[in-house]
């Protein structure tokens, strides 16, 4: 059922067939649209609803979308529904995560290749056992992305949760006997970098039958911080912005190759 006064757009995110493209980077933050669409050809602003603003424009002769989907999965997740309903098939999720182990440092690009789902937005989709991972060819574009571009860069596990402050006071929480344990068990398993998107839109993908992946900004380390190693605060998101763009044209250039 479609709730929307307009019956012709999707009723959160205010677009409808026709005002996306197949492929869509997709932020957290609704100010970075404007940003990662000065990256395409002719773009043209579609829609600003609740969180959730888009610009469709092309690359390489391809209709390309950015919409934002504000914070954590149930967003996110509402977000990617609608796109499929209007016609979008290929995502990448761009943002920025806090890395955890000692060589991701701040400046960093993390390209996922598995989340964790410490989170409750995936859990009306799937299953616990399912695991949360990310198109191959999604993945791959970004890891050449990367590589071409000279810029550092990590891929692995990211953990995804719903509580920010979870996070960074975990002790100062009830359950802090689960956060803090859990945290070095994610730890000692490997685990990148914590954000919070990526296992829903991961297994939303799935159930979906669509192409995710996700590439993010590493803005600091609290673990270099304890171990006293620097670590500056890093806010200019541009680089991963660059890789998911170009991870967007590698993949319609591989895309038209198969055709």
């Amino acid at each position: 059922m479609n709730y929307s006064e307009d019956a012709s757009k999707q009723y959160h995110i205010q677009v409808g067939k026709g005002d996306v493209g197949r492929y869509v980077i997709m932020p957290g933050d609704p100010k970075r649209c404007e940003k990662i669409a000065k990256y395409f050809d002719d773009a043209k602003f579609v829609a600003d609803s609740r969180e959730y603003v888009t610009y469709t424009g092309y690359l390489d002769g391809e209709k390309v979308s950015v919409t934002s989907t504000g914070i954590g999965g149930p967003s996110a997740s509402i977000a990617m529904e609608e796109l499929v309903n209007a016609g979008a098939d290929t995502f990448i999720r761009i943002g920025t995560c806090g890395g955890m182990q000692l060589n991701v440092e701040s400046g960093d690009v993390v390209i996922a290749n598995g989340a964790i789902r410490m989170e409750g937005t995936s859990k009306e989709y799937a299953p616990i056992e399912f695991p949360a991972v990310p198109d191959v060819d999604v993945m791959n574009s970004m890891i050449t992305a990367a590589k071409e571009m000279n810029q550092p860069y990590h891929v692995g596990v990211v953990q995804c949760k719903d509580a920010f402050y979870g996070q960074h006071s975990p002790e100062t929480k009830p359950v802090s006997y689960e956060l803090m344990n859990k945290w070095e068990a994610w730890k000692r398993l490997g685990c990148l970098a914590s954000e919070m998107e990526s296992a829903a839109l991961f297994i939303v993908g799935s159930s979906l039958g669509v192409r995710v992946g996700s590439c993010f900004l590493v803005l600091a380390n609290q673990e270099r911080e304890k171990a006293g190693l620097e670590n500056p605060i890093v806010h200019d998101t541009d680089m991963a912005i660059r890789v998911a763009v170009q991870g967007i044209r590698n993949l319609i250039k591989a895309d038209k190759e198969k055709k």
